[in-house]
């Protein structure tokens, strides 16, 4: 992050002070927080974004090329999961080890020459010139560091995003909390909107240049694609050693780094062995281990606080594990509605296009309401929304095209025209309320467990739909009982977050925050600049 938190940073934060005596309200508001300070994250987000600019040129050259087998290829993904298993790793380390004086801008620089070296091996072994090293070990080694090198910059990028806020004024003196959220929220909206764009800006190039061009081109291509992340080192500034704005420096705590990767052992070798319940045992395993770091990284700050961290937790938590329907819908719509290849593709470009604008015009307001009221109406909205397509499981399609002349691809528009924001527009919020409770010195590890806490919430939405699928039976050309599947996991999505809402939405609320100004330093902090005693 810069380090203008002092007394001239917080005049050229974007507009950061002014926005606590005018909060800004009006739609695009969170394109006035745009600046030197927020460029950093932005740019390493739409790196991210962009990082699969290459997957087309890659799947076609692996089955072309390389001698790997479909169990290869299935045991190297399950390598390249553990990186971001192990992100509360990363996440720590980026927080207590410094390299060479640097928390931010060097594992920044190490992301990016790892993502570049990657393509850059790719593209000598699509070309054949390895030097007698095998291609397919080439491809392993870079894959691996290509995806290390996007956790370690993620793990960056969040903690960035906590710290580009001040929340103390010029003279020392605590700015107002809301003030502090609302800018925390449109920081979120840049971030979503960062990498959303990269996404989208290389989703059709990226099948057109594999068509075009020679495969280590295209890797070549890929190579320059983190220079941004590069922009972004040298923008950024290391957080103040002294003043209003400073960070507490920890030690490596060896229980959070020891831990986590033991778990990720564990999650290997569950990926790996496959054994009965394997997906189970891993979510209980993962809830265990992430519950016990959460415990460990939020001792020492004040009750109420805590509270207020355990009940947004729970209730992003339930809204996250809403129980998708399963592969039996798409199916469907293949089988009998006709959806076809570049239909999907459209419908993604639509959906990715709406987000985007959703989050432009709509981020920077929500997250200046309650998160309760938040999830709860996007739930709701999430199933009204689902109406088109639970209508078209009982006909919807024919009468609209005999009584209107439109079928089932314009109903599945405006199905994602509508429904295609509501993901966005309710991970702004819940992004906002984690930046909002970081803990100062701890911001990159508390990112990232409450980031797996979230996708540990996609993994129970996963068994849950499978349990559905086990009651509702969906085979490929038997799609009898579809319908009820459909409308019991659209039930279920607006059940479990009301139900968590209403359990703990008294506590979700905008005071409930770490003291600004850093709160308690924790035993085990040194001022930060100072040089930690060895282990």
């Amino acid at each position: 992050m810069s380090a203008e938190t002092g007394t001239g940073g917080a005049a050229s934060a974007g507009g950061a002070v002014a926005a606590a005596a005018a909060p800004r309200r009006g739609p695009l508001a969170p394109l006035a927080m745009l600046g030197r300070r927020t460029a950093p994250p932005l740019l390493i987000y739409l790196v991210a974004g962009m990082s699969g600019f290459a997957t087309i040129a890659e799947t076609f050259w692996v089955r072309r090329s390389l001698a790997l087998s479909a169990a290869d290829l299935l045991a190297l993904s399950a390598w390249l999961t553990v990186p971001w298993t192990l992100k509360m790793v990363f996440g720590h380390l980026v927080d207590t080890v410094p390299i060479l004086g640097s928390r931010r801008r060097a594992y920044v620089l190490i992301g990016a020459l790892l993502q570049i070296g990657a393509s850059l091996g790719l593209a000598a072994a699509a070309a054949g010139v390895t030097g007698g090293v095998p291609a397919e070990s080439v491809y392993i080694a870079a894959s691996l560091a290509a995806v290390v090198g996007l956790v370690v910059q993620d793990c960056v990028a969040d903690a960035l995003t906590t710290e580009v806020v001040d929340r103390v004024a010029p003279d020392g003196t605590p700015r107002d909390p809301e003030a502090v959220q609302a800018e925390l929220g449109d920081v979120q909206v840049l971030g979503r909107v960062a990498t959303m764009g990269g996404a989208f800006a290389v989703a059709g190039a990226g099948g057109w240049v594999a068509e075009l061009l020679p495969t280590h081109v295209v890797f070549l291509i890929a190579a320059a694609l983190p220079l941004p992340s590069l922009a972004a080192a040298a923008l950024l500034r290391e957080p103040p050693a002294a003043g209003p704005g400073r960070e507490p420096a920890e030690r490596p705590d060896p229980r959070i780094l020891l831990g986590g990767l033991a778990f990720g052992a564990a999650m290997l070798g569950l990926g790996l062995g496959a054994p009965p319940f394997a997906q189970e045992i891993a979510f209980l395993l993962t809830l265990g281990v992430l519950v016990w770091l959460l415990r460990l990284i939020v001792a020492d700050v004040p009750r109420e606080t805590k509270r207020a961290m355990a009940a947004a937790a729970a209730v992003i938590f339930a809204y996250r594990a809403a129980p998708p329907a399963g592969p039996g819908l798409q199916w469907w719509q293949i089988d009998v509605l006709g959806y076809d290849e570049g239909f999907f593709g459209t419908l993604a470009q639509i959906g990715t296009g709406l987000s985007i604008l959703g989050a432009l015009l709509l981020g920077g307001r929500i997250v200046r309401w309650p998160l309760g009221a938040v999830l709860a109406g996007l739930a709701v909205l999430g199933a009204l929304f689902a109406l088109p397509t639970i209508g078209m499981l009982f006909g919807l399609h024919h009468w609209t095209e005999a009584r209107f002349g439109f079928g089932a691809r314009t109903l599945g528009l405006v199905d994602t025209a509508l429904s295609a924001p509501l993901a966005q527009l309710g991970m702004i919020p819940m992004l906002t309320l984690i930046a909002m409770h970081a803990p100062p010195g701890r911001r990159a590890t508390w990112f990232a467990l409450m980031a797996s806490l979230m996708n540990l919430a996609l993994q129970a939405g996963a068994i849950l739909s499978r349990g559905l699928n086990a009651v509702f039976v969906v085979e490929r050309g038997d799609y009898a009982a579809l319908p009820e599947l459909v409308i019991a996991a659209t039930v279920l999505g607006v059940a479990l977050p009301l139900a968590a809402i209403g359990l703990f939405g008294r506590w979700l609320r905008p005071g409930a925050m770490p003291p600004p100004g850093g709160g308690p330093v924790p035993a085990n902090a040194t001022p930060a600049g100072a040089a930690a005693p060895s282990a």
